[in-house]
């Protein structure tokens, strides 16, 4: 067997399907995975069809969900699973023991920094290698359930009603859970492996069998109208996708590696509008593989009927409650802040959740910097969320002062909207290419080849710009008559 052959059969976790690793050239690991969301998916239509609220308690729902979620883990991931079970179990005994005005941050402390060690673990191990078993998917996943819930629990019993957001009012957690719905909530097949994360509440007015009830009855002043909609259609248009994302990976994906943007022949050969176009054509070759595991795990949740948010424009029933990508919004993204928003959502939830909403001051510094603690050590991570901060208040500071001007005429405001749109995405290719390559010296290549373009005009843009528009009359005008358009 030659190294390629492998390295793509290397796991930790189940080998029984080495021939199909081989046959695919795809590393074992990722067939494992991809075989798990298959299984997870019928047994999602299974678990809504033969184990629904009316025909199973919550007790039996709770228990096939851990249960199959455990085995999801210890097959992708054999005995790195440890790591899920060992921080499951201490973080629900701090979960019992802690008080309420403290658990939410012993659970933060214990959750992030066991992330943390088994992250540093990767790098000593792997050396800036991508791993062929990532045993800390799963953990990140686990870590914002605990944090999530710690939160909520708190913000139930020791917070006052009216010192709490209307969505944390709505998701405040009044109940301990018992360790049956701990383990449920935090190990279900659905999400352990790629998640998202949900609201506790959420997951168990799911299980209870009142989630599709209490979300459309908002929207209908209490009427139980279409109490059990069927997610097959809703399922199919997001496993064509799935289809859609393959094809792009097998075709397209391939023939663009990310490494090829710091080759030293191509970067001293290329003219700097070759690279860039490069690293455009490159970053968008890579997004599917994202788009492919989100929409698949959300296929999963809807499949079992979770996931109902209310109706859409058209008076349908929506099944975007925890969707973790909208890829139309995030390929027509004009400005950063809407990219961002339309990027694993979940997790931009919970970082708003447990740290934006909590924190008074620096806010977005702080926010981006949990989020590079909670993706791993790597440089490259660090590179791309702290200069995430200048380009979030540069992109500010622009709107503010320019938006209003090409406001006043369709045509303009389209040729406004195009250039932003370019802007935004060759924006994003340079703030994420360090996040792919992960290490400091291919980084410091990308960014010298070109001549840290994006760090000056952010700062700069920081700097000349003021914080406020100089007609704050004429921007408020043009935003109100605007709204609908928009």
């Amino acid at each position: 067997m030659d190294p390629k052959s492998d390295l793509l059969l290397q796991t930790t976790g189940c080998t029984s399907l080495r021939a199909i690793s081989r046959f695919m050239g795809i590393p074992l690991d990722q067939v494992n995975f991809i075989m798990c969301q298959m299984f997870g998916l019928a047994a999602a239509f299974w678990f809504r069809l033969c184990l629904s609220p009316q025909q199973a308690g919550p007790a039996v729902r709770h228990a096939v969900a851990s249960f199959l979620g455990s085995m999801f883990v210890i097959f992708c991931f054999g005995w790195y699973s440890l790591h899920v079970f060992v921080l499951t179990l201490i973080c629900y005994v701090i979960l019992k023991i802690a008080s309420a005005r403290t658990v939410h941050w012993y659970s933060m402390l214990v959750a992030m920094g066991y992330l943390t060690v088994c992250q540093v673990s990767r790098v000593f191990i792997f050396n800036y290698g991508i791993p062929a078993t990532d045993f800390s998917g799963p953990l990140m996943m686990l870590v914002q359930k605990i944090t999530t819930l710690a939160f909520q629990l708190h913000d139930g019993k020791c917070r006052k009603q009216e010192d709490l957001t209307v969505e944390q009012r709505h998701m405040a957690v009044v109940t301990q859970p018992t360790l049956l719905e701990y383990l449920s909530y935090t190990l279900n097949f659905m999400s352990i492996l790629v998640g998202p994360c949900s609201s506790y509440r959420d997951y168990i007015e799911f299980i209870e069998g009142h989630h599709v009830h209490n979300k459309l009855k908002l929207q209908h002043n209490g009427n139980n109208t279409q109490a059990h909609p069927s997610p097959v259609r809703v399922v199919c248009q997001k496993l064509v996708v799935c289809v859609g994302c393959l094809f792009w990976f097998f075709l397209v994906t391939r023939r663009f590696p990310i490494s090829y943007n710091v080759d030293p022949l191509f970067i001293s050969e290329a003219s700097f509008l070759s690279r860039l176009a490069y690293a455009f054509v490159s970053i968008q070759a890579a997004r599917p593989k994202f788009y492919f595991a989100w929409t698949l795990a959300d296929a999963v949740h809807n499949a079992a009927g979770y996931g109902v948010s209310g109706f859409d424009r058209n008076g349908r029933v929506a099944w975007d409650l925890i969707s973790n990508i909208h890829i139309w919004e995030i390929e027509t993204a004009t400005n950063f802040k809407s990219f961002i928003d339309n990027w694993n959502i979940q997790t931009g939830v919970w970082l708003k959740s447990v740290c934006y909403d909590r924190v008074s001051q620096f806010r977005t510094p702080l926010t981006f910097l949990l989020s590079a603690l909670w993706h791993g050590i790597y440089p490259g991570y660090y590179f791309t969320f702290l200069l995430g901060i200048p380009i979030t208040l540069a992109a500010r500071a622009v709107r503010r002062n320019f938006r209003h001007y090409f406001l006043h005429s369709y045509s303009v405001k389209l040729a406004y909207d195009i250039i932003t749109w370019a802007a935004t995405q060759l924006t994003i290719c340079y703030t994420v290419m360090p996040f792919l390559l992960l290490a400091v010296e291919p980084t410091i290549i990308y960014y010298r080849s070109m001549y840290f373009h994006v760090h000056i005009i952010s700062i700069l843009a920081m700097i000349v710009l003021p914080s406020k528009p100089r007609r704050p009359d004429l921007y408020a005008q043009h935003s109100n008559n605007n709204v609908k358009r928009e």
